[in-house]
């Protein structure tokens, strides 16, 4: 990573610093709001263009398969063309697309602009980790999290406003309205990007080749792809269908949407306490444990008494999908530099999302074909299985580069984000 240059310090530097953390932050309140703020309204929209569930599924899946395909994608931009201007583009055109997902007037045209969108959120999701880096490098933990805790507070607000403004309003108004705060982390980066050369903060390139070690053959990695497309399953499949599973169960529309806020809202716990544990843990893998089984409990709670005790099985489910910042963290801890830190990263979320994606749609084929939600909440409790069996080979104490256990407590501490 490069450093700001000489010209810009100490005259322009703090100026620019605050702007960077504007950016930042409006980024991450960002990066879900376009899903979150979505999926409660499904039957809403399907009512008014006329589509059913597979194309509600699709929907669905559409966040997991752009994480995926753009998570390999965006670094092969910002080596070109810089983290703020790729940043730039990521946000204009998600505020675009979201505006033309508000007027959709087909289905057709509402899933295009809905893959546009989270296009551009895919590109930033990425792009955004090594912001954090480069502008913060010296107060890394505050600037990681703030961003997850922005990022789980647009997740958690977007559902809780997405009904009550569409019964108001309309849902066009409600979907429309996270264009402007999209509009205006873009024009935030803008003024950044500007006043900056093309290739400042583009970080070197980096691969799974560069990284020395055959990532592919290590069962460390295989294990964090396999735990991380599972809570990725659980996650997508829960923000899609558990409003639907609501309303068959004789709840309102509002019910499911916040619903989904208050299991959005465990996220922000998560993320200040599980890469504690994480980096103090010798073999974390009791807390992959301990969300398997809150995440089975959350899912059996729904299946067999889905509005008595709705509170309690949301809140298993917030808790058990806590894998996720274990596993962020756990790329970090199993990894000696930067660079396998970089590719493994990559190769982790690329490979879990894209494996992910099955999920929403799956479970929405599932749906239709059995008439009950009785066999997709089975599926979706079963699949704590592999995460279990993943986060065994995952959590072991060794570095990804070799299989030598991690030796003292102090190389351990060394390796914390």
């Amino acid at each position: 990573m490069t450093s700001l240059p000489s010209s810009l310090i100490p005259l322009h530097r703090g100026r620019l610093i605050l702007w960077a953390w504007l950016a930042i932050a409006l980024t991450a309140v960002n990066l879900r709001t376009a899903v979150t703020g979505f999926t409660p309204l499904l039957e809403i929209i399907g009512s008014d263009l006329g589509f059913g569930v597979t194309l509600s599924g699709l929907l669905g899946t559409v966040p997991a398969a752009s994480f995926g395909i753009f998570g390999f994608l965006a670094p092969a931009v910002t080596r070109k063309f810089g983290l703020e201007r790729t940043a730039t583009v990521a946000l204009s055109l998600t505020a675009l697309s979201l505006l033309m997902r508000a007027l959709s007037p087909t289905p057709m045209l509402l899933v295009l602009s809905t893959v546009l969108a989270l296009a551009g959120i895919g590109a930033a999701n990425v792009v955004i980790v090594p912001l954090v880096k480069v502008w913060f490098a010296d107060r890394l933990a505050l600037g990681t999290s703030l961003y997850l805790i922005l990022l789980q507070t647009g997740q958690f607000i977007a559902p809780l406003l997405a009904v009550p403004v569409a019964e108001a309003a309309t849902w066009r108004l409600s979907v429309g309205i996270w264009a402007g705060p999209a509009a205006v982390a873009g024009v935030v980066w803008l003024v950044l990007a500007v006043r900056l050369p093309a290739d400042h903060h583009a970080p070197a390139a980096v691969t799974a080749t560069d990284a020395g070690p055959r990532i592919s053959r290590s069962s460390t990695v295989w294990g964090l792809v396999i735990l991380f497309a599972m809570l990725s399953l659980s996650n997508y499949g829960i923000i899609t269908w558990v409003p639907a599973v609501l309303t068959d169960a004789g709840g309102g529309t509002a019910l499911g949407g916040s619903m989904v806020a208050l299991y959005s809202v465990w996220g922000m716990l998560a993320a200040l306490v599980v890469p504690h544990l994480a980096t103090r843990m010798t073999n974390p893998f009791i807390v992959v444990v301990g969300c398997a089984i809150f995440l089975v409990a959350g899912y059996l709670g729904l299946l067999l008494s889905p509005l008595d005790g709705t509170l309690m099985w949301m809140c298993a489910l917030g808790i058990g999908v806590s894998t996720f910042p274990l596993c962020m963290t756990l790329i970090n801890r199993r990894t000696k530099s930067p660079q396998t830190a970089s590719a493994v990263s990559g190769f982790v979320q690329g490979i879990g999302y894209g494996l992910a994606c099955f999920g929403p749609i799956g479970l929405g084929l599932l749906r239709e074909a059995t008439g009950s939600w009785s066999i997709p909440l089975l599926v979706l409790a079963v699949t704590a299985i592999p995460g279990v069996i993943a986060g065994w080979f995952a959590c072991r104490p060794r570095f990804v580069e070799n299989s030598a256990p991690q030796p003292t407590k102090r190389d351990a501490d060394q390796q914390r984000p």
